[in-house]
């Protein structure tokens, strides 16, 4: 069996079968996790509201509330939606283990329950579920928001501050949200919030068919940056150029990173000097630097 430091974390034990309940709550305990109990949906909900566990052992079929549902609630709750669930089944069925991942399971293990795997799995969900708040709060930290849509478009993660903006911007809207997110795939999107501007840049597929966005807020010359580097219209390979110059690259620099002549970026800068109405290339990174992180 894994081996954990006292305090290895937080349980949660869904489960409506008595000795089930019993025989994991001694397993557990004996590997140092504090155990949380319920034998239904709704006990696990008054749970839930008590204290946020690091992750959740589940039952698929309980009389009255399904563990399927009770899972999607789960991860429809913002305080909630990171916590791994993994379920305990003994339906093994393909449709039942295909449902219990479209709800947002992580896992799932067959009963009768094997208790050396069932600590492996849950030892390796804490940990992977820890390492992503960590990254999480890194890029908080760091002044920024991140948020990943999901192939349809729809909003799949996003960081805590993401979420705060967000709320801030567009309230419960999150269909409105998701638009201006998917409106940033072409060049930066810009939002009024307060005194000053939230920011959305696409940096790129994460995902088959994902995308993450970068947020972060500007103030009023950034916000009034960033506008004028949408009148300008710049076509998205001036676009490319521009950023990479705000990044303090040379001509001949960009033109070995997007595969062209110092001769093209050159023309392209001619073009973008003209469409922003500066003369210079600092002028011109100075406008940039409001839609183009570091």
């Amino acid at each position: 069996m894994p081996h954990h430091t006292p305090h290895a974390g937080v349980v949660l034990v869904v489960d409506d079968a008595i000795e089930t309940l019993g025989f994991l709550c001694e397993a557990l305990s004996q590997q140092d996790y504090t155990v949380l109990v319920a034998r239904n949906a709704a006990e696990a909900l008054e749970r839930l509201d008590m204290a946020t566990p690091d992750a959740v052992l589940l039952d698929c079929v309980m009389p009255g509330e399904s563990g399927f549902s009770l899972c999607r609630k789960i991860k429809a709750h913002p305080a909630w939606a990171h916590v791994p669930v993994i379920f305990m089944t003994g339906l093994s069925e393909t449709d039942h283990i295909v449902e219990g991942f479209a709800c947002g399971g992580v896992d799932y293990v067959v009963k009768p329950l094997k208790l050396p795997e069932v600590l492996a799995r849950l030892a390796r969900h804490m940990h992977n579920a820890h390492v992503g708040r960590m990254a999480q709060a890194a890029v908080d930290v760091g002044g920024m928001g991140v948020v990943v849509l999901d192939r349809q478009g729809r909003i799949a993660w996003r960081s805590p501050q993401a979420v705060q903006w967000l709320e801030q911007a567009f309230g419960g809207a999150q269909p409105a949200a998701a638009a201006w997110l998917q409106s940033a795939r072409d060049q930066a999107a810009q939002q009024a919030l307060g005194q000053a501007s939230l920011l959305a840049q696409d940096v790129g597929e994460v995902g088959i068919g994902e995308r993450m966005l970068v947020l972060r807020l500007a103030n009023e010359n950034l916000r009034a940056s960033s506008q004028r580097l949408q009148d300008a219209a710049l076509t998205p390979r001036e676009t490319e150029v521009l950023g990479w110059l705000a990044k303090g690259k040379t001509n001949r620099d960009i033109a070995q990173i997007l595969g062209m002549s110092p001769r093209t970026v050159n023309k392209h800068l001619e073009h973008v000097f003209e469409k922003l109405g500066v003369e210079t290339r600092a002028a011109a990174a100075a406008i940039a630097s409001g839609s183009f992180p570091a």
